[in-house]
């Protein structure tokens, strides 16, 4: 009796069991598809997330700020919008394909701009917080101001469409710069674009900010560095002499001045006022080809400026690193070397600022903090050119740019375009013109340095396109910036 009982416990334990298995075979292989869909359902993943992109704003003199991209509520949830429009365009980008930021200050700081974590969806998992430290909720990015002053952009775009108008200029660029820091006030381009419309632009090419992502031959606003170099080299002073016949024959190639000019006996300083390309190859002769490549790559010509936008280029200027007699010579007087207009201010403000190279840069918090701070040249090398080129303003090609009670130094500079440059395949040049002015005032306190170079305006040469755009935004800096004159008018 007793075993019997013990045999039926045994029975009823071995059904229970066989009971549970079959019910375990019925729900992990009979029904496996079913739950692990609906196991699926329940879980929460892990996927990537971007919190409320940073925003970014301009400022003026007063530290005023003005927004020039920022986050706006729609009926599609939160958008980047650009509330200024067209204006510095090329500068800010924009915000994109992929949810990337493109172009400019949205592109090289992209990941600033977004929080970009990792958070649970649907419902908070309560357990997330004690198996890992990810953080559970996006978060903003950083905020950016620019050092671009509103007004001086305003100003200078304004004088761009001018420019346009009245020269009928295929393109250009303004820049406003602080030779000492490196600061950026304006970087104008012409053509724009709006930003909040640039899924509907045809032409790829009006993202591009000609005045970092696009190489020119600078024409006789270079022939200055071939002067800084040979002063400082003590080939040359401002009153050493040569004379001049029109023409250079180098290597089987002939060389005229503009307008095949004869000058005669000339002094270093009126090769500047009259912007002379004998007088130039006469000072790079001077020196030697060697150094005076050696002082090209010491003004940063050979690099990249790393001012902080997206997609800085530059030209290796493989040709005219062979040192070729014919090369160099062109160079001297900026013809067959490619820079852009970003490399061009930087090297100019070595001899605003006594002789030192500084770094572009456009981001208020980010200071100077990277800058090269090289000497180039020494300060008197830098304050001998510096005073050439305050004799350019004063009695040469560029008096359209004196402003009353200010010493201002500056060069014209007219520079052909290269077949290539058009995207012909064909060698030699064409009859466009890149024209340009640069400067800087008070010349021998400098506040500011400024560029304005105008693609093939309907004139011969700078002096009638780009140096009267430079007088305009140059008072209107001194104005607004209230600058102490120089001397009593």
């Amino acid at each position: 009796m007793k075993h019997w009982r013990i045999n039926l416990i045994l029975i009823i334990v071995m059904l229970f069991g066989a009971a549970i298995i079959c019910r375990l075979c019925y729900l992990q292989v009979y029904k496996h598809d079913f739950y692990k869909a609906f196991a699926q359902g329940q879980q929460k993943t892990f996927t990537e997330k971007q919190g409320e992109r940073g925003e970014i704003f301009l400022q003026n003199k007063k530290g005023e700020l003005y927004p020039l991209a920022i986050n706006k509520n729609g009926d599609e949830g939160i958008k980047r919008y650009y509330p200024q429009k067209f204006l510095a365009a090329q500068i800010v980008g924009f915000f994109g394909g992929e949810d990337k930021g493109q172009y400019g200050v949205e592109g090289y700081y992209d990941e600033i701009l977004t929080g970009e974590i990792k958070f649970q969806e649907g419902e908070r998992n309560p357990w997330i917080n004690f198996f890992s430290s990810e953080k559970t909720q996006p978060q903003k990015g950083t905020d950016l101001v620019l050092t671009i002053d509103y007004n001086i952009q305003f100003k200078a775009e304004q004088l761009l469409k001018q420019a346009k108008e009245n020269l009928n200029i295929e393109g250009g660029e303004i820049i406003v710069m602080d030779p000492i820091s490196g600061k950026i006030f304006a970087m104008a381009n012409f053509p724009d674009f709006d930003p909040n419309e640039y899924a509907s632009q045809e032409n790829f090419e009006v993202f591009k900010n000609s005045a970092i992502q696009e190489a020119f031959e600078p024409g006789s606003i270079f022939k200055p560095i071939t002067m800084a170099v040979a002063l400082d080299q003590n080939k040359i002073t401002p009153q050493t002499t040569y004379i001049d016949n029109g023409f250079v024959e180098i290597s089987g190639h002939t060389i005229f001045n503009y307008d095949k000019r004869i000058w005669n006996k000339i002094t270093m300083t009126e090769v500047l006022e009259k912007s002379i390309n004998t007088g130039a190859i006469f000072a790079e002769s001077q020196i030697g080809h060697k150094i005076f490549l050696d002082y090209v790559e010491r003004f940063g010509f050979f690099e990249r400026t790393g001012i902080d936008l997206q997609g800085e280029v530059f030209s290796q200027n493989k040709i005219l690193q062979k040192g070729r007699s014919i090369n160099c010579a062109t160079a001297s007087y900026g013809q067959g070397i490619e820079i852009t207009p970003i490399q061009i201010m930087a090297a100019y403000s070595a001899i605003a600022n006594g002789g030192k190279l500084v770094q572009p840069y456009i981001i208020e918090s980010r200071g100077n903090k990277d800058a090269k701070n090289d000497n180039v040249i020494s300060s008197k090398s830098a304050s001998q050119t510096t005073a050439m080129l305050c004799s350019v303003v004063q009695n040469g090609f560029s008096k359209q740019a004196r402003v009353p009670g200010y010493y201002i130094a500056g060069k014209t500079g007219t520079g052909l375009m290269p077949w290539t440059s058009l995207d012909i395949s064909k060698e030699g040049y064409s009859d466009k013109t890149w024209q340009s002015f640069i400067g800087f005032a008070p010349a021998f306190d400098p506040e500011f340095l400024i560029l304005v170079k105008l693609d093939n305006p309907e004139t011969k040469t700078a002096e009638y396109s780009a140096v009267p755009v430079f007088k305009e935004l140059a008072k209107y800096i001194i104005d607004y910036w209230e600058i102490p004159t120089d001397y009593e008018m």
